[in-house]
């Protein structure tokens, strides 16, 4: 809400927080040169954040100062305080791009518009506001946020993460213990101690009107442990002589947790109406004046009723009457008695609005009430089309506890558990299940109750006893609900895949053969992805042979769908089913659209698993840079939804090729331990498909087959095939015959299952490579041929290198340097160092110098600034690449001229040419 035209009291001077003050200054300084700033203030209550609030606001004279005060009673609404900041805006959504307005509609509750991921909702948010600071610099004041709903908080914390350059500060304070740290612990924050004892002193001198004795300013500085809150407090409220020295002071003094008692205390020497008042002020937002004087009325209450209040000091004097600090207003609620509390949530219900009448029905029920408890019901449907997933869960929960029937309520209770998995509060889940599982009946009520504690371990990618878990609910089911035995074999299937061989209970086999003999196969559209699920559960059950046509088809499928409605963690299945087919094309299509609809959705948690995902394909392709911002985007994306890629462990294949080894090692490790940790055994896969690119790049061919042969065991699934010819490779150059013959039997067999250019050319190269005469040559021919049909340029090089090796062997070096020479100018192109280096040496060894380029660093551009110059050389418009990127346009016109002084360009189309110039360069 804007604070226009309302008067507030001064603070006291601001004595001391020096650190503080500058870092406010600086965040201020950054919004008047057309940057962003953030700032996190947390601390004790009365430690002094309001009053750094209300510094920096007389500081920030010259910009628009915009306010927003959480309010305890407010917490359940969601999105309700993010509505109050966004409400003077609300004229400029017509301004929105489309989806981004219908998202911010839809959690308004202004449309009918079925709800956004939460996140495309914090874009609208960051877009509005950065377009109402375009017009002016604009400051945000956001204190109490312990009281914000989850929502809303969420939202605050995601527009934190995306500013850059928009004008736009902001500038949070909340109390510490309150899971303040949960939501805006990835902003820059303070925790406020209190003041130091020479400042503390001073305070509290300026504030005694008479004489202040220093031994008595000793002990009440120590006694608070310099809140200045609590020095202010005690230099009004404790008499003259005591100030003095001359009779004793309070024990104990009324400071820290007692403050709020001193609070509450001062409220109730007042006239009763004036209490009641004070309560129904505490409970109702201070915006929302109608709902608070319609009630007020329903009491018998006046605004007569608030003088007494004002002249305590409880109250400000103004317009709009409200509580001095935010302190009070915690006081006054928790101070009052159920019975007190229920008489003004009574005196809600009969005034509020239909939405709201629920839920202050349910507050002023004393014992269960079935009637309440469905109204409540009907209002959590009307929380989840705004996306208030949070509320929903509160709501339900409050519909459980006035729920008489145990079944009935303990089926609210899973309800409501469910909304906090949508929401992502993890803990809320397991406290709901627990409540729910003793009067759990019927199996479909225990199903869901599995199934949700299931979900919770994936989410915490725990998989090892969810595919166990999940086969037992079938098991529960029986015959009752096909539909829902199928959803959770897939689920089972999936974490099964994820896990392999570190599953308890059960094993890969067993899940895979209950999920393929399951599958019917009935109509669905195409964008579905059990085919594929069930085909994956196949060639595990039942082998290559009887699952490979099935995967293959599956892929086509997804490739007919126009849009693709799967999101989440779908594109990792994408990613195997392509790479088990050496299909590179349906994974770089099925995925692009993947990456699509999760973009328009503003899903962020599955674009950014998409990401990972398309990364791999362009690194197949030779586009390293384009993999490196995929990348970097997806962990742009984890880190704005609370997710961060610890050691950038899912880069290990792109460090692999460039030959970056320390970095490769460290991803190594951490993958390794959360494959312990949370036994992915996926992750082993991948440390042998990386290790042995990096290997064998380097020569070490030992080293290289013992990281496949690590993982060649866990086949048939998750990058098996795709290791099969670097094994041959590294077996056959070690000399373990036995090794690579393993491998060749393998591949001899899948490859024309497989039928793809990819799988035909790998083929062709090892069997070249095991073959013992001059028959290899049509062979590396073949692979070539093969291999230039599809975009997998780093194997046609790998191809090309291996074939101008053979041929150099045999003497025929004019045929070995065109092969060589491809190679490594392939190979450097690409930033595939140690094999580039491989390829020299060999050129070399033809009599052909072949010089190392020198890396020109004069137009060194960072990843998000080549990122935003790929897409502006694509076409796009600012705009387009604010939506796709999730940022404001002001952010990309901020990258662009970055990019244009650094490429010594001034017109969009010179930056391909450029780009190209300086990627050849490297």
């Amino acid at each position: 809400m804007m604070w226009s035209g309302v008067h507030h009291a001064a603070g006291p001077p601001m004595v001391g927080r020096h650190a503080e003050r500058e870092a406010i200054g600086r965040l201020l300084e950054s919004v008047r040169d057309g940057f962003s700033g953030v700032l996190v203030l947390t601390g004790d209550a009365g430690v002094g954040k309001s009053r750094l609030l209300e510094y920096a606001a007389e500081s920030a004279a010259d910009l628009t100062v915009v306010r927003l005060v959480g309010v305890e009673a407010e917490t359940r609404l969601g999105y309700g305080a993010l509505h109050r900041l966004m409400l003077p805006y609300l004229g400029r959504l017509s301004a929105l791009p489309q989806r981004q307005r219908d998202a911010l509609n839809a959690a308004f509750g202004l449309t009918d518009a079925s709800p956004s991921d939460r996140h495309l909702v914090g874009l609208a948010a960051l877009t509005l506001l950065s377009d109402a600071a375009t017009a002016a610099p604009m400051l945000c004041l956001v204190d109490d946020v312990q009281w914000l709903d989850r929502e809303s908080a969420e939202t605050l914390a995601f527009v934190g993460r995306r500013l850059y350059a928009d004008c736009l500060g902001l500038l949070f304070a909340g109390r510490d213990g309150t899971g303040v740290h949960d939501v805006f612990g990835a902003l820059p924050a303070l925790r406020l101690e209190g003041l130091a004892d020479v400042e503390a002193r001073a305070l509290l001198t300026d504030a005694v009107t008479g004489h202040l004795d220093q031994a008595v300013a000793e002990r009440l500085v120590a006694g608070t442990g310099g809140n200045p809150l609590a020095l202010l407090e005690l230099a009004v409220n404790l008499g003259s002589e005591q100030l003095a020295g001359i009779t004793p002071l309070p024990e104990p003094l009324p400071v820290n947790r007692q403050l709020e008692e001193h609070f509450r205390q001062a409220a109730a020497l007042l006239p009763a109406d004036t209490q009641t008042l004070l309560l129904l002020m505490a409970t109702t937002p201070t915006d929302d004046q109608a709902t608070l004087w319609r009630a007020a009325g329903a009491l018998g209450l006046s605004i007569r009723s608030a003088t007494p209040a004002i002249a305590a000091g409880i109250l400000n004097r103004g317009i709009v009457a409200e509580f001095r600090h935010p302190l009070i207003r915690s006081a006054v609620h928790s101070a009052a008695s159920a019975e007190e509390r229920r008489g003004v949530q009574a005196a809600l219900a009969a005034t509020s609005a239909p939405e709201r009448r629920a839920w202050h029905l349910a507050e002023a029920a004393i014992s269960p009430d079935d009637g309440v408890a469905a109204q409540l019901e009907a209002a959590s449907e009307l929380a989840q089309t705004r996306g208030g997933y949070s509320e929903q869960a509160l709501v339900l929960t409050r519909a459980a506890e006035l729920t008489a029937h145990p079944g009935r309520r303990a089926e609210r209770y899973l309800d409501a558990a469910a909304a906090h998995l949508t929401s992502g509060n993890l803990p809320a889940v397991r406290t709901l299940l627990e409540l729910a599982t003793p009067d759990l009946t019927g199996p479909t009520a225990r199903v869901h109750a599995i199934r949700l504690r299931a979900s919770v371990e994936m989410v915490c990618a725990r998989t090892r006893e969810v595919p166990a878990m999940l086969l037992d609910a079938v098991a529960d089911l029986g015959t009752t609900d096909p539909v829902a035995s199928w959803e959770l074999l897939r689920e089972a299937t999936y974490a099964a895949i994820m896990g392999g061989r570190m599953i308890t209970g059960t094993t890969t086999l067993e899940v895979a053969k209950a999920t393929a003999d399951a599958w019917r196969e009935p109509a669905l559209p195409a964008w579905s992805p059990d085919p594929l699920m069930a085909a994956l559960a196949r060639l595990i059950a039942y082998g290559y042979a009887a699952g490979a046509p099935a995967l293959a088809a599956a892929l086509t499928r997804l490739r007919t769908a126009d849009e693709l409605q799967e999101q989440n963690t779908f594109s990792a299945m994408v990613g195997i089913a392509g790479d088990e087919l050496w299909d590179i094309e349906a994974k770089r299509e099925i995925l692009g659209k993947l990456v699509t609809a999760d973009r328009g959705r503003g899903a962020l948690y599955g674009l950014g698993i998409a990401l990972v995902s398309l990364a791999t394909v362009e690194i197949w392709d030779g586009r390293f840079a384009a993999a490196e911002s995929c990348y970097d985007e997806a962990d742009d994306y984890m880190t704005a939804t609370g997710y961060s890629a610890s050691g950038d462990f899912h880069k290990a294949l792109l460090y692999a090729w460039t030959g970056r080894e320390a970095e490769l090692r460290a991803a190594v490790a951490t993958m390794n331990a959360m494959a312990e940790n949370l036994g992915l055994v996926l992750n082993r896969r991948g440390i042998g498909q990386a290790l042995s690119i990096f290997e064998i790049g380097r020569g070490r061919y030992r080293e290289a087959l013992d990281a496949l042969l690590a993982v060649f065991d866990y086949d048939p699934l998750v990058l098996g095939d795709i290791n099969l010819a670097g094994m041959v490779e590294a077996g056959l150059r070690a000399g373990d015959r036995k090794a690579a013959a393993m491998a060749m039997e393998r591949m001899e067999e899948r490859a024309p299952l497989a039928g793809t250019p990819w799988a035909w050319g790998l083929l062709a190269r090892c069997q070249a490579l095991m073959a013992d005469d001059d028959g290899a040559e049509q062979l590396y021919q073949e692979s070539i041929s093969q291999l230039e049909k599809v975009p997998v340029a780093v194997e046609l090089a790998w191809s090309r290198l291996l074939f101008g090796e053979w041929l150099r062997r045999r003497r025929r070096r004019a045929d070995a340097r065109v092969q060589l020479r491809a190679a490594y100018e392939s190979f450097e192109s690409f930033g595939a160092a140690s094999f580039a280096e491989r390829a020299r040496v060999e050129l070399l060894a033809t009599g052909e110098t072949a010089r190392k380029r020198t890396v020109d660093t004069q137009f060194d551009l960072t990843p998000q600034e080549r990122h935003v110059a790929m897409l502006a050389a694509s076409g796009l418009t600012n705009a387009e690449i604010a939506t796709q990127l999730f940022v404001t346009t002001s952010t990309i016109e901020f990258h662009l001229s970055r990019v244009f002084r650094k490429l010594g360009i001034t017109s969009r189309k010179q930056i391909g040419r450029k780009l190209s110039d300086t990627d050849s360069d490297d």
